[in-house]
């Protein structure tokens, strides 16, 4: 397929029909094509996703109305970017600018936007978001929990993020209350198959093929830290073989929080709950193993890339 005359290969869905023979999409199948194409061409020239544009708006707390206009775009091409429409290089290299706080503080200051009192508190919001004034400069938990905020087709072409991850973990310990290697798959198959549907992974986490199957990179240091703020339980249980088994209990006063989500995104959550509800850890060991995604990188301890998504089995 070709966007802005760039040809890109991406894995065509259709449906075809057995009588006729003939092949036709619908507006999913459509969406589903189109964000392959897309996300491609933002990966190749280093263009923002929807999400990091909001991301930016919302750290600094401007509507969308007065990010137009601090930007320099109209309010309906601002909103279209925040939408999923591809901005122009010029104007994605402005967004991505804009995103340094002392970048922004420039440009809200020359745009005229706010005067007096108003541009005073709203300096003063940015530059209390200014690491370099940290005196932990340097060291970033999400990063360091996450990896990098780069979008790619290893984080299901999402910014990470480190607060939707976790409540991901509280939504399947609140469901299933499973033990480690279970909630591992859980996650895998909730990020995976919401990349099926969308080509967007829901919480941007980079996964590995280890022997016990596909799990998030430093899944370790991410529950252990879900857990020290009091978001889960972890209980240790002692198996008659003489193993410990980490086994993840609700907190009654630490609730999922749904509104991290969109709709779609806790339909997949519920989907991949229902389906393994029943699934002990022995046996969702052998489904993930099943995997492309899984027998492909296991060799070696890979990052498994987003794009077996389009190949899942088992969910």
């Amino acid at each position: 397929m070709t966007f802005r005359k760039t040809e890109f290969e991406v894995l065509y869905h259709f449906y075809l029909c057995e009588d006729s023979g003939e092949q036709f999409t619908t507006t999913e199948l459509d969406e589903v094509n189109l964000n392959q194409l897309y996300n491609q061409y933002r990966s190749k020239h280093r263009l923002p996703f929807p999400d990091e544009v909001v991301a930016m708006r919302e750290k600094y707390g401007l509507p969308a109305i007065k990010m137009a206009e601090v930007l320099g775009f109209g309010v309906n091409v601002y909103r279209n970017y925040e939408n999923g429409e591809i901005p122009s290089e010029s104007n994605g290299r402005l967004i991505q600018l804009a995103q340094d706080p002392k970048e922004f503080a420039k440009l809200l200051k020359l745009s005229g936007v706010y005067e007096g009192a108003e541009l005073e508190k709203r300096l003063n919001k940015i530059e209390s978001l200014d690491e370099s004034k940290d005196p932990f400069f340097g060291f970033n938990l999400e990063e360091y929990m996450m990896g990098e905020k780069l979008p790619d087709i290893y984080t299901g072409f999402k910014v990470p993020q480190l607060d939707k991850f976790i409540e991901m973990v509280v939504f399947f310990t609140w469901k299933l209350k499973p033990f480690k290697t279970k909630l591992n798959k859980l996650l895998f198959y909730a990020d995976f198959l919401n990349f099926k549907k969308t080509c967007y992974s829901i919480s941007g986490a980079r996964y590995m093929a280890i022997q016990m199957g596909p799990v998030p990179r430093n899944f370790g240091a991410l529950f252990e830290y879900a857990a020290k703020k009091d978001f889960i339980d972890i209980f240790y249980t002692e198996f008659p073989n003489g193993a410990m088994g980490e086994h993840f209990i609700p907190r009654d006063d630490r609730p999922f929080k749904p509104e991290y989500f969109t709709t779609h995104e806790i339909e997949v959550l519920e989907a991949v709950a229902e389906k393994f509800v029943s699934t002990n850890t022995s046996q969702i060991i052998d489904i993930s193993h099943e995997e492309n995604g899984w027998k492909e990188n296991v060799d070696g301890f890979k990052d498994i890339s987003y794009l077996y998504g389009f190949e899942l089995k088992n969910a």
